[in-house]
């Protein structure tokens, strides 16, 4: 007896068809930017295990086993960080390796020279 689900049904998308190019072009310029949702909270970044200091950042979003930072110098793929914030009136410290890095989408981001990263939690 078999009680696995069955796979989900797979549907054929013709991107070439003629209704639906003129809906891909008007969303061809959209980006996602979540900023607004998540209070940033000022932190101290920390790269490297043995880096005694940290430098200033800011905690962008906080979700479970990822954090996002934004900072204004550039952190390698792969790159152990330490982020050190205040929460609740108390220091925390999270231990994390850097899995993806940008630049900022925002005027105010090229600007500052700010830059994004996707922290996953050890």
């Amino acid at each position: 007896m078999n009680h696995a689900k069955p796979p989900p049904s797979r549907h054929v998308v013709d991107w070439d068809h003629p209704d639906l190019k003129p809906l891909l072009d008007r969303t061809a310029g959209w980006g996602l930017d979540h900023r607004g949702v998540f209070e940033p909270v000022q932190c101290e970044l920390h790269v490297g295990w043995g880096a005694a200091v940290g430098r200033p950042a800011s905690l962008m979003y906080e979700g479970d086993g990822v954090l996002v930072i934004a900072a204004n110098f550039a952190i390698a793929p792969a790159e152990n960080v330490r982020i050190d914030y205040l929460q609740a009136g108390r220091m925390r410290s999270r231990w994390g390796v850097v899995v993806e890095g940008r630049a900022g989408r925002r005027a105010e981001d090229a600007e500052n020279g700010t830059r994004v990263y996707w922290v996953h939690m050890r």
